[in-house]
């Protein structure tokens, strides 16, 4: 049997990207916190993935920090960067919705910088890029602290992570200022991704998501519903900042707790559900149909005298024919340019393969040497 731990964690990435879709493509009004809450699902998956994948390297017999570092930045590249540079370059080729004055920030991953500090959320057709350079930004700076501070110290830091993002969002409301920058700069999805990679760092020595988060989750997912479905009230109401600060806080801890019990393997009828092939296979290539989506949608949007349905607005009509080309494209994606690229992650393992004994003198003698093996890459966006 594959491993249950994988294969429902693809699952949770299905059902991010449909948050998403759903918020982008039906929800009335163009807006809805369910994609908000599938980004920050994407958010504790990666960091509970990257630091697993960093931890179980840095456990190896054979682990040295340069090459592991050397690998994971690798491996990164050939994962993300051919799909999402192929959309900057199809986007500066057609000039899609004026976007070319914006994508030197975006092929910098600066995304979240760029809307941040123009307060707008032009380009539109760009905007989803704001988590992918949230989460490039902690790609390059997180393995860093994983592989090289002291091994007893990475939890404490990771605590110091999401304490710091908690308080991040204090300012916000003493600087009187609703600017998108509250929720697009780092420091705003910390807290998110640290609580990803607390929670591996407590697989890594035995532990498990704390109890007192397995026991409350429920009534703070209650809570959270209760809170978004609230009126948030007019401008600098007295409610306004404490609703927008709880929308952020209280699905950190549900979400934990479900990649928590994913990642064990959910047992029973949730456990076969989460292994459902077409949420499988939806989970596989969920990068691509989160990278994709808006830009088919507003090729969709182009051709709307052709399209018998309204895919201008929110509703039924965007949702069927945007979704299903998204899928139809992040499908091919997957087949005939992602996948055969991952398979030159091979030739970047987080740790050298051990030689057998005898092989060096087997190799002085011109015998071929020993098939490499390498750790499994979990780390799959």
């Amino acid at each position: 049997m594959a491993n249950a731990r994988d294969i429902q964690l693809d699952s949770l990435r299905a059902v991010a990207v449909t948050l998403v879709l759903y918020a982008h493509f039906l929800a009335p009004n163009g807006t809805s916190f369910l994609g908000h809450l599938g980004v920050r699902l994407f958010f504790v998956l990666s960091g509970f993935l990257i630091t697993r994948l960093l931890l179980d390297a840095r456990d190896a017999d054979a682990f040295a920090t340069g090459p592991a570092l050397r690998s994971f930045y690798a491996r990164r590249v050939i994962r993300i960067f051919p799909p999402y540079f192929a959309v900057l370059a199809l986007v500066w080729f057609t000039d899609l919705e004026q976007s070319r004055s914006s994508l030197a920030w975006h092929a910098l991953y600066l995304s979240n910088f760029w809307y941040a500090l123009h307060n707008d959320w032009n380009p539109w057709l760009l905007c989803h890029f704001w988590s992918l350079s949230i989460e490039e930004q902690f790609y390059l700076a997180w393995p860093l602290i994983v592989l090289l501070a002291p091994r007893r110290r990475i939890e404490a830091i990771a605590i110091g992570v999401i304490a710091f993002s908690l308080a991040y969002r204090f300012y916000w409301p003493i600087a009187a200022s609703p600017a998108l920058a509250r929720d697009l700069l780092p420091p705003a999805s910390m807290d998110a991704l640290g609580c990803g990679a607390l929670l591996a760092v407590r697989r890594a020595r035995g532990a498990d998501a704390p109890q007192w988060m397995r026991l409350c989750w429920p009534a703070l997912a209650v809570v959270f519903l209760f809170v978004v479905r609230s009126d948030p009230g007019p401008a600098n109401s007295a409610w306004e900042w404490p609703r927008w600060m709880l929308v952020q806080v209280l699905p950190l801890v549900p979400l934990t707790v479900i990649v928590a019990a994913c990642s064990n393997g959910l047992g029973g009828t949730l456990g076969r559900l989460a292994e459902l092939p077409p949420l499988l296979g939806l989970g596989r290539i969920s990068y691509g149909v989160y990278l994709y989506h808006p830009i088919l949608l507003a090729y969709a949007v182009k051709a709307q005298p052709w399209i018998p349905v309204n895919v201008s607005e929110q509703g039924p009509g965007r949702f069927l024919v945007a979704g299903a080309a998204t899928l139809a494209v992040a499908s091919l994606s997957w087949v005939f340019f992602e996948k055969p690229l991952n398979g030159l992650k091979r030739y970047f393992p987080y740790v050298a393969p051990a030689r057998p004994r005898g092989a060096s003198e087997a190799l002085r003698f011109g015998a071929a040497p020993a098939l490499d093996l390498q750790p499994t890459d979990r780390s799959r966006p």
